[in-house]
């Protein structure tokens, strides 16, 4: 029952939320919200679509749902952190932050859904042999991003230095190796690989 008035609750103060965005014509953000909405409940509102009753919790499916919570929210404050930073505007010309927040409520959602699933089939259908190797290309990934923003920030950092103290056209040759074709390749790697892994747990039998 208390996780009935949850749900309720929150898609009532959506619906508000909603119609609020409306009014102020921001219809982008919107259907994003809803979307983000809708990836997050998509174990309640198949439940009810199918049979009329909210989903059976337990202590697991709360656990789960706590993790995939914290996996959203900490992808969102990180994901809005790099774009507010001043060098992140030479990789989007004229952001329009209505798009930009409008694509964090779907791709918050979105890891909210992958988390889930990870939580409650793949890790439980992986071998352990698995699990290193998707665990070894989600670090591949991670480091190759973290790299590739430390890349572009020194590239531009010391360019613009050396055209402020030497007045000539300077460009950095080493890290823009890195950030245009090594950090690439290793995020390829990594992305490619873990999805890999991951569909392979997702829709494998589980381990006996």
């Amino acid at each position: 029952m208390r996780t009935k008035k949850v749900f309720w609750a929150v898609a009532i103060t959506a619906l508000v939320v909603a119609i609020i965005l409306i009014s102020l014509e921001a219809y982008y953000v919107v259907v994003a919200f809803l979307i983000g909405l809708l990836l997050m409940g998509h174990r309640e509102l198949w439940s009810l679509l199918r049979r009329r009753k909210m989903p059976p919790i337990d202590e697991r499916i709360r656990e789960n749902t706590s993790k995939s919570v914290r996996n959203g929210f900490i992808f969102f404050v990180v994901a809005t952190a790099f774009l507010m930073l001043p060098f992140s505007i030479r990789l989007v010309e004229e952001p329009d932050t209505v798009q930009v927040l409008g694509a964090l409520f779907i791709a918050a959602g979105a890891v909210y859904l992958l988390s889930y699933l990870y939580y409650e089939r793949v890790e439980l259908r992986l071998s352990e042999r698995s699990m290193k190797l998707f665990k070894t290309f989600i670090l591949i990934a991670g480091i190759s991003l973290g790299v590739l923003v430390i890349s572009i920030f020194l590239h531009n950092a010391i360019s613009a230095l050396a055209m402020h103290f030497w007045g000539a056209d300077f460009e950095e040759p080493v890290f823009f190796i890195v950030a245009t074709i090594i950090c690439p390749l290793g995020l390829a790697v990594g992305v490619i690989g873990s999805l890999v892994m991951y569909f392979k747990g997702l829709f494998s039998r589980a381990l006996e």
